[in-house]
């Protein structure tokens, strides 16, 4: 079911980050104004619709292992995004057709794309929340009518967290995420940096807040790790998003966007 009543109509006069995103990954959910802004970073870091493509398997790459080795059977997908392939509920009951998912996001378009996203093994289950990570509490509560949170938990935040400018606030929305979870539950994550392109992913957050509707910022690598405080992290630690258990063999090139795993003990 898609829980609460319709959020507002979709502004299209004002880019998003998921139609942005939708663009870059090749998708056509998307309006002139997020194809403007997504060429005015291409055309700064032509990388950047490569950093899409490898961060989006980055998720597929952590899902199916907390799935298929460690046996996590319950996620929640914050910031979900715009359907694409291969999303959440699909690698993880690929894995385990048991596996229950609650999609979290607050963009009304993907709202008018949540049907898409509440297809379910029989065994499974999948939900969708229209809400706003800025409000965990809600999020916990009405995931507690899908999942239960006596069992563990895989948390997963990708690329969502940098829109939470303030750091303390980031911290605490996580902080409060992982103290309503038992212990064998994961935090899966990853946020933007410039580590990589330096100057010219600077430059990319410049464009976005001069045009978006939500801040964005870059974090260290070391303010990234942060977000896994108390938390045993997963072998390669936080890493390029790329060089998370790539793959293929040999290290692949690093992109700006650094994220890791986490188990709750």
């Amino acid at each position: 079911m898609v829980h609460d009543r319709p959020g507002p109509l979709v502004d299209t006069s004002v880019p998003h980050v998921a139609r942005i995103w939708n663009y870059w990954l090749g998708g056509v959910d998307n309006f002139p104004v997020d194809r403007q802004v997504g060429d005015q970073i291409i055309g700064m870091l032509p990388d950047v619709a490569r950093l899409a493509r490898a961060s989006r398997l980055y998720l597929n790459r952590v899902v199916w292992p907390l799935a298929a080795e460690v046996g996590v059977r319950q996620f929640i997908d914050i910031g979900t995004g715009l359907p694409t392939v291969d999303n959440t509920h699909e690698v993880a009951q690929r894995a385990a057709p048991e596996s229950r998912i609650v999609y979290v996001d607050h963009d009304p378009l993907v709202l008018e794309h949540a049907r898409s996203l509440l297809t379910s093994t029989p065994q499974g289950r999948t939900a969708y929340l229209h809400a706003d990570m800025r409000d965990p509490g809600r999020i916990l509560e009405a995931a507690a009518e899908t999942l239960d949170f006596g069992e563990p938990v895989a948390l997963t935040m990708m690329g969502v967290l940098e829109f939470i400018p303030d750091d303390a606030e980031a911290y605490a929305i996580v902080r409060r995420l992982l103290d309503a979870v038992p212990s064998g539950s994961h935090l899966a994550m990853y946020d933007g940096t410039n580590v990589v392109h330096g100057e010219s992913s600077d430059r990319i957050v410049e464009v976005w807040n001069a045009s978006g509707d939500t801040p964005l910022v870059l974090r260290t690598p070391e303010q990234i790790e942060r977000f896994f405080d108390g938390l045993e992290l997963v072998e390669p630690g936080v890493v390029p998003v790329t060089h998370w258990r790539p793959d293929a063999p040999g290290e692949p090139e690093a992109v700006d966007a650094f994220g890791g795993v986490g188990r709750k003990p």
